[in-house]
């Protein structure tokens, strides 16, 4: 897996995800704000699927 998640996607990805899973125990309390876990461990791996389908990528040294 080559990494395709330039370091200020990843920043904007942990925050959403974050915020997404705050929702889960804050808010409306939905389960709908798990959908932040695949956000951040996207994030952490520093590979995303879809970029690689659409030729994408915002890794600057990569």
């Amino acid at each position: 897996m080559e990494k395709n998640i330039g370091s200020v996607d990843k920043v904007v990805r942990i925050l959403v995800g974050l915020v997404l899973i705050a929702l889960v125990f804050v808010g409306p309390q939905t389960a709908w704000g798990w959908i932040g876990v695949p956000f951040i461990a996207i994030a952490l791996f520093g590979w995303c699927p879809l970029y690689r389908v659409l030729g994408v990528s915002t890794c600057k040294k990569c």
